[in-house]
């Protein structure tokens, strides 16, 4: 039987009050929504290509910290920042008491450590600073990072708020090299893919853009309610809401 109005405000209200992530885990929404995976490159990989287990390491916006203790690398010469309040608590539950060097940081500017302390700088989904990362680097140091682009999910933000302009402007792998390439690095590969992210059921989307607040600005079932009836009658006619996912990745080695 097809929900009335309410009905469906109710179900949705209660996703996203409900709406939380502990680290970058997205399990909740198994079976109800979907991202393409079949990225050409292997972010892992590329880290262990450049990685030995002598070299100073940070991980800058670890998340969780889950990615990073993946890589296996010594503790004693692993360092981590995050600047997400429940993953700070989280990462210092987990990271501290195995002796990684872990520090809050929510600016990609000002990240508090020494001059040159790394070999390598990795960066998965965060912001950055190209000319703090060239401080902090040893000469010949490594800067890794894989990035969300500015396209990405811009289409679902529009279906819901028309109004909102993407804090996200050129951010993007051509952009991102001339960052770069301006404050003193020499790139070393690269790479930019668009691809799809799919959802089944209205709710799955609300707590979604509950969760990537950064993206969908504003946001809430109140204010965006008649937007997302419509996207309710997207999901009845062809059982699916499809969006665009943007990702690049930049190898870059200080002069």
């Amino acid at each position: 039987m097809k929900k009335t109005n309410e009905e469906l405000r109710k179900i949705w209200k209660q996703e996203e009050d409900i709406a939380h992530i502990k680290g970058w885990d997205f399990s909740y929404l198994n079976g109800r929504f979907e991202s393409d995976d079949d990225i050409p490159w292997d972010y892992e990989k590329i880290i262990k290509q450049y990685l030995k287990d002598d070299m100073k390491l940070l991980d800058y916006d670890t998340g969780g910290g889950e990615f990073l203790l993946t890589l296996d690398h010594p503790y004693e010469n692993t360092a981590a920042t995050e600047g997400y309040p429940p993953n700070v608590e989280l990462c210092s539950k987990t990271l501290l008491p195995l002796g990684i060097d872990f520090k809050e940081c929510d600016d990609c500017s000002r990240i508090p450590f020494d001059d040159e302390a790394f070999d390598i700088f990795i960066n998965r989904h965060g912001d950055f600073d190209p000319r703090e990362i060239y401080r902090l680097l040893k000469p010949g140091g490594i800067f890794i990072t894989q990035q969300v682009g500015d396209q990405n999910d811009a289409d679902l933000v529009r279906m819901v708020l028309p109004q909102i302009k993407s804090a996200f402007h050129d951010h993007n792998l051509e952009a991102g090299k001339k960052r770069f390439l301006d404050a003193g690095f020499e790139i070393l590969s690269s790479d930019e893919i668009f691809g799809l992210i799919r959802f089944y059921d209205v709710g799955a989307f609300v707590w979604f853009a509950r969760i990537i607040e950064w993206e969908f600005l504003d946001f809430s079932v109140d204010k965006c309610f008649d937007r997302l009836l419509k996207l309710q009658e997207v999901i009845d006619k062809d059982g699916i809401i499809k969006g665009t996912t943007h990702r690049y990745y930049i190898v870059a080695k200080k002069k």
